[in-house]
């Protein structure tokens, strides 16, 4: 089933966090706006401010200037994701929000299988579905064969179209955006140097959205495409 017709972007309404079983989760992937406050009030520094930002063009490469800040390479706006981060790094920005960040399991839960007990149209309670988007992977940022977002940093790269503004895309199963699409998300993958990124990006088609699609990487990796969203426990 595909996304709705004439599904709307993000709007204040959707804001916020969504509740699916026992946890919550962010209904859209951490923003440059909100992690600039988060760097305001701790100092932090990231890894890609010192050594650069990776991306890949003929094997990975490190840019100076490339961090959360400037994705690629010039001043990103607040609403774009926040990106080149370490899965550490990430996890403290949610720890300073109070929350953390989802495990493998309960992102899995959020993406594919709609919990909402009343859904609008065309969602079915219980359900669960192929992709993020539904049965189908149109509506989301991804390389190709997912239709068109608008995206906010075009021919940046030999590949893709760059990411979209957090929340820009149509919102899919359990009214969460970007589960599918845009950037990689990081999730709780257990102790290890080896951590799950969950979801695909803009740099990947559609089959990297799939549940059946899970990525490890480095924890200590971070890049143009990665970014995240946090989760908590459900509060009474």
């Amino acid at each position: 089933m595909p996304l709705a017709a004439g599904a709307q972007s993000l709007d204040a309404s959707a804001t916020g966090m969504q509740r699916i079983g026992q946890f919550e989760i962010d209904r859209t992937e951490v923003s440059i706006g909100q992690f600039a406050a988060y760097v305001a009030a701790t100092g932090a520094v990231t890894e890609a401010e010192r050594q650069g930002g990776q991306t890949y063009e003929s094997g990975w490469q490190r840019r100076a200037g490339w961090h959360w800040r400037a994705p690629f390479g010039t001043p990103g706006g607040p609403r774009e994701p926040a990106v080149h981060l370490t899965h550490p790094e990430a996890a403290a920005y949610c720890r300073w929000a109070g929350k953390r960040l989802p495990t493998d399991r309960e992102w899995g839960e959020a993406a594919y299988t709609e919990h909402r007990v009343s859904p609008p149209q065309p969602w079915i309670a219980g359900r669960s579905y192929r992709y993020p988007t539904g049965d189908h992977p149109s509506g989301a940022n991804c390389l190709e064969g997912c239709g068109q977002v608008a995206t906010v940093a075009r021919a940046v790269t030999s590949r893709g179209r760059g990411h979209a503004e957090v929340g820009r895309s149509a919102a899919g199963v359990n009214g969460l955006y970007d589960m599918g699409g845009n950037v990689w998300e990081w999730v709780d993958s257990g102790a290890g140097s080896e951590q799950r990124t969950r979801g695909g990006s803009w740099w990947y088609g559609p089959e990297a959205m799939r549940d059946d699609h899970v990525q490890t990487k480095p924890a200590t990796m971070s890049a143009v495409y990665i970014g995240f969203r946090c989760a908590r426990d459900a509060r009474p």
